[in-house]
């Protein structure tokens, strides 16, 4: 039986992202009878003729004020056949950020498009950053289909124009499912407006996705804290708490332990609940290793061909912030459990999302897409995010605000 999906929804302004989730909750009987009245009585209030579902998802008074999603919001279902985690992400420009935000966990984005407006560019930069972040599977959702009175060619000429987009932006493993999720068609059951097409609903296809296989790396241990009770009837215990942010780690493993570059081995893997063998990527463990080496918060177990400890990288960058990326700037830099400083040694280029054409650039500006190089203060052990997206992607940080300005993904490491 397929496990747990993490699904993140992206589009543009009003193509539907909110109603769709609210389709799903809805057909698939996710939703409490107490939630359902509530949502129904809201509608009522506003003068729907009908049940407005995205009112099940835009929680912020503001978002229902002004019928957009402007946080992400996470719902949670299950059916026979597998457990959703649902992220409704923002459409509007000026929430890029958010929707970054949404995509980085997911293993599968839906991407909305209107069939009436076809491929906007909000559409193309949500996708493009879907391609970026490394997303298994990208689901073409051409909504209102009924708007367009399900119209074939239209949906044919709404799918070429993402599959130029997908083949441009590294979307290596992509569908298209025509729906109308006012109506509910192709959401969770097939619909008779569409006898051209032969796919599956939706959530027929989340439900029976395999998503390809994620890319081959060694275990990777980011250390958060090192444990040391000294207390009977352990006073020499020595662990180190944190998340396996990569591969498995297993009893017995020989691992690599960096900065330093110290070998050693794994001789116990503990948690609350006791003992295991063996621990895979997300799973948070006490790791004890058969030497006392120098690791601290920071430090990065590795198996197999490990990371490289580096302070200097070049990286594709996601700018969040309104103030611009510009060379000699300064931030805080977070990758796993480390944190340092960093400093903009150069942007190279900008990306046209409506072209795809790389554009040389002196700075970026709130929402671009660019390539950018950064020196880092301390050593970080980093992969290329190609190679993994846990340990090849990295957070900048406003040092005065604390606010998260840009998200980066490593193309290259420099030695």
């Amino acid at each position: 039986m397929p496990g747990l999906l993490r699904v993140a929804t992206a589009g543009s302004v009003d193509d539907g992202k909110s109603t769709l989730i609210g389709r799903l909750l809805h057909d698939s009987k996710a939703v409490l009878a107490d939630q359902l009245q509530a949502v129904t009585d809201a509608s009522r209030r506003r003068g729907y003729r009908e049940t407005d579902l995205a009112l099940l998802v835009d929680g912020l008074r503001a978002e229902r004020e002004q019928g957009i999603t402007i946080d992400v919001a996470y719902r949670y279902f299950a059916t026979p056949r597998r457990t959703f985690v649902l992220a409704d992400t923002p459409g509007h420009v000026q929430y890029t950020r958010n929707m970054v935000t949404g995509a980085s966990t997911a293993d599968v984005a839906v991407v909305l498009v209107d069939a009436r407006a076809g491929m906007l560019d909000q559409s193309r930069r949500h996708t493009t950053i879907a391609g970026l972040l490394g997303v298994r599977h990208v689901v073409l959702a051409v909504n209102k289909m009924d708007l367009v009175d399900f119209r074939e060619d239209v949906f044919d000429d709404v799918v070429a124009d993402f599959a130029e987009v997908a083949s441009k932006r590294d979307v290596r493993s992509w569908c298209a499912v025509p729906i109308s999720a006012l109506r509910g068609d192709n959401v969770v059951t097939a619909s008779d407006s569409t006898p051209w097409y032969a796919g599956p609903p939706l959530l027929q296809h989340l439900e029976e996705l395999e998503l390809p296989p994620a890319p081959a790396v060694g275990g990777r241990f980011a250390v958060q804290m090192v444990i040391r009770p000294r207390t009977d009837p352990h006073p020499d215990f020595r662990g180190y708490a944190g998340r396996v942010a990569a591969g498995t780690l297993r009893v017995g493993d020989a691992v690599t332990v960096q900065p330093g570059g110290w070998t050693t081995s794994v001789t116990d893997i503990e948690t609350f609940d006791g003992p295991l063998r063996s621990a895979s990527a997300g799973r948070s463990v006490v790791v004890r290793i058969a030497d006392n080496v120098d690791a601290g918060r920071g430090a990065m177990l590795s198996t197999g061909t490990p990371g490289t400890a580096t302070t200097e990288v070049e990286a594709t960058t996601c700018w969040l912030a309104e103030a611009p990326l510009r060379p000699g700037a300064r931030y805080a830099v977070r990758h796993t459990t480390s944190e340092s400083r960093a400093v903009v040694s150069a942007v190279h280029s900008r990306l046209d999302v409506s072209t795809f054409r790389a554009d040389p650039a002196e700075a970026l500006g709130l929402n671009d897409i660019g390539a950018v190089r950064l020196r880092f203060a301390d050593p970080l052990v980093v992969d290329r995010y190609r190679d993994s997206r846990a340990t090849g992607g990295f957070l900048l940080v406003d040092e005065t605000s604390g606010a998260t300005v840009g998200v980066g993904m490593i193309d290259t490491i420099i030695t």
